[in-house]
């Protein structure tokens, strides 16, 4: 179970790290007026640089969960990651994400590809 635990840190920690960038660019100014930065932009700036960590923390969760599973294995479950951004995406309203019935096939169908795939008959 332990090496479980390392695959869902990675997928929940780039999950969280996609939320946090997209909700965090939009709010930066352009790059010709980043060197001074108005005071309205630091927790965008902030949350970009969060972002980025747990992009780089996610990487590390990953590679520990290849120490405990082949990679065919495991790599499909980082799927999830798309399923959880587009669910967190469309039920908070701060993302201003629209739902759409394609949108939901298309999780619908990576789920069940992963399924096809992870579960052993």
């Amino acid at each position: 179970m332990k090496g479980y635990g390392w695959v869902a840190c990675s997928v929940l920690l780039v999950s969280a790290a996609q939320l946090m960038m997209r909700w965090a660019m939009p709010r930066l100014p352009d790059a010709s007026s980043i060197v001074s930065l108005p005071a309205v932009a630091i927790l965008p700036a902030l949350l970009l640089l969060a972002g980025l960590g747990a992009y780089g923390v996610s990487m590390l969760c990953w590679i520990r969960a290849l120490h405990y599973f082949p990679l065919n294995r495991v790599y499909p479950l980082l799927s999830l990651s798309y399923v959880l951004v587009w669910l967190v995406a469309v039920c908070v309203p701060v993302f201003h994400e629209a739902f759409s019935w394609h949108s939901l096939a298309g999780v619908a169908i990576i789920v069940i590809g992963l399924l096809c795939i992870v579960v052993k008959p």
